[in-house]
Formats: C-alpha cells, sequence, structure tokens
C-alpha cells in the first residue's frame, strides 16, 4: 500500500495526469457529439455508435502511461525510487497499477459520458438492454487500463518519452491497419492484431463477429494476456539493467 500511495503521488503532481485526462474525455464525448449530431435519422441505432472517438482516447491514455515511466528516467529520479525500493518489480509493478487504474476511471467516466450525450441528442433508443451493449461501454475503461500496461511496458523498455509514445501512437494509429495489405496473409494476420482484438471485444457482436476466431470474452482474455507477456518481459529487462 505504501508503494502505490508513494506512486500515486508520484503521478498527481505533475500536470500530465490532469491534461491528459481532460483531452481524453473531451475527445471521446466529442466525438460522441459530433457523430450524434451529424448521422441522419434512423442510422444512429447502435450503442456503439457513441464510442467512436474511444480509439483517440486511448492513444491519449497511452502517452500518459508511457510518460509516467519516461519522464522518471529522463530527470533521474528513478534511480532514487529504486535506491529507496531495491525490488524493482515491486516499484514498478505498483507504477503500473496505479496508472491502470486511472485509465480505468478515465475510460468509463468518457465512456458513459460519449454514451448519455449521445442518448440524449438522437432519437433513436439507446438503452443498454443487452451484454452487448453494456460491454461496447464499460468495456472502454477496461481496455483503457490494459492499454495503459502495455504503455508502460514500452516506456520500461524504451525509457525515452519521445521514442515510446512515437512507437506507441504509430502502431495503434497505423501499423495493425497497414498489416491487413500483406498479400495473401496480411489479413489472417490482422485478425490476431492485439488492439483489433480488443476492438473486436468491445464490438463484437453483429455479422462480422461470427467468422472471428475469438469469441468476446477471447478477445479481451488475448489482450489481456498480451499486456500481461509484454509488462512480465519489461519487469525482467528492467531488473537486469542499469537504471
Amino acid at each position: 500500500m505504501t508503494l502505490l500511495a508513494v506512486e500515486r503521488i508520484k503521478l498527481f503532481t505533475t500536470r500530465s495526469p490532469w491534461w491528459c485526462a481532460l483531452i481524453t474525455l473531451a475527445v471521446v464525448i466529442g466525438f460522441a457529439a459530433i457523430f450524434a449530431g451529424a448521422a441522419p435519422a434512423g442510422e444512429f441505432t447502435d450503442v456503439s455508435n457513441s464510442q467512436f472517438g474511444y480509439v483517440f482516447g486511448m492513444t491519449v491514455i497511452m502517452v500518459l502511461a508511457a510518460l509516467s515511466v519516461t519522464t522518471e528516467y529522463r530527470f533521474g529520479t528513478i534511480r532514487t525510487t529504486f535506491q529507496a525500493v531495491p525490488n524493482r518489480k515491486s516499484a514498478l509493478l505498483a507504477k503500473t497499477g496505479v496508472v491502470a487504474l486511472l485509465s480505468l476511471v478515465i475510460g468509463e467516466i468518457a465512456a458513459f459520458a460519449a454514451w448519455g450525450l449521445a442518448s440524449i441528442m438522437r432519437p433513436e433508443d439507446l438503452t443498454l438492454n443487452t451484454t452487448a451493449e453494456w460491454i461496447s461501454v464499460a468495456g472502454v475503461g477496461v481496455v483503457f487500463a490494459l492499454a495503459s500496461v502495455i504503455a508502460v511496458a514500452v516506456g520500461i523498455l524504451i525509457r525515452q518519452s519521445a521514442g515510446a509514445i512515437s512507437l506507441l501512437l504509430i502502431y495503434t494509429l497505423a501499423v495493425e491497419n497497414l498489416i491487413q495489405l500483406i498479400p495473401k496473409v496480411g489479413k489472417d494476420i490482422y485478425d490476431w492484431m492485439p488492439f483489433h482484438v480488443a476492438d473486436r471485444f468491445l464490438t463484437g457482436s453483429g455479422p462480422a463477429a461470427a467468422n472471428a476466431p475469438l469469441s468476446q470474452a477471447g478477445s479481451l482474455a488475448y489482450f489481456a494476456g498480451f499486456a500481461l507477456v509484454l509488462l512480465i518481459i519489461s519487469l525482467v529487462v528492467a531488473d537486469k539493467r542499469d537504471a
């Protein structure tokens, strides 16, 4: 608990969490408002339409998560942390836990606010009646939390803000989609890309899901497993090299 409190204090004494939280809320809710206002009548019947902006909000959360690690390496405070807590894994796990919890809370607030605004703006019934509809909204926070774990792991591995953020943004916004262009096998590989799988978890209902290699629950487990493996690799690397 002490480590968690320390990491919470370190995180919230900087401005980046506040700015990233505000930007995430603005992006997710803003896209919901834009689409709810622009979509023709009768074409906004799916609850998941209110969450169109979650991908962009997720990238902001990943920037926040990466910065929570890379700024410590940049200013050398990570050395002080490791001197105070010789068990590096414990310190980094505490940081990951705090960032993931913050990401979960921001994601849930943003998702339900976006859904609520869309429900007010649209004449269609956007009530959360089914499990799939609940997942498409409540699942956003879960995806944000797991994405932040991935970002923390990348930050630990790269240790430089520019490099970590560039890699995360390029991969999430471009690389996975470009993989589809690989002749013959591109679509098959794309089906197993982690962020595409996470998206399938959120939008796992409908005809497209019938041909998916994983169920909605399986998609969440796969994405969580990917985040866990990457975090374990980063912790092992951090434990073996100089701070």
